[in-house]
């Protein structure tokens, strides 16, 4: 079993990947399958959050590049700019994970959250695609996490 506690700053070809959905690659702590069947343990800085390209390292030296695993997404479309800003606007507020493309909107599968859109006028698409959410204003994905007291929701005291 390889032991993955850190970041590798590597750019050329990696020894193996690691593919994973969104909910994996947001765990510091997790045994992973990689791709040639090895098993790895990440022991990771708490609140790491791996992104599509990543590398890390092993104990041994080895270079693992991770890669966002398609997963069950919906994908929100809109013929109308504005549309598409409503549906972000009542997403952001529900403090929903969106990944942002230059004409849609992707969210992790939610019924609920389908119905929602559909109501609101906007194309929803039940789609398998790699999921790569914004980062949020509060932490970096490479840093840390906030806890719910770390941010104020628009007021001040």
């Amino acid at each position: 079993m390889y032991y993955i506690e850190e970041r590798s700053s590597a750019t050329g070809a990696a020894d193996d990947r690691l593919i994973a959905p969104f909910d994996l690659r947001q765990k510091s702590r997790a045994r992973v399958t990689l791709v040639s069947g090895g098993e790895a343990g990440l022991f990771l800085e708490r609140g790491t959050v791996l992104r599509h390209g990543d590398c890390l390292r092993t104990r041994c030296g080895r270079v693992v590049r991770v890669e966002a695993a398609p997963e069950q997404v919906l994908t929100v479309r809109a013929d109308d700019p504005a549309a598409l800003l409503r549906a972000a606007y009542h997403l952001g507020n529900r403090h929903v994970l969106l990944e942002i493309g230059p004409d849609w909107l992707r969210l992790g599968f939610d019924p609920v959250l389908r119905d929602m859109l559909t109501g609101l006028g906007v194309r929803v698409i039940e789609e398998e695609a790699p999921f790569e959410p914004e980062a949020g204003a509060y932490y970096n994905a490479h840093a840390h996490h906030h806890g719910d007291g770390d941010h104020a929701h628009g007021h001040q005291d």
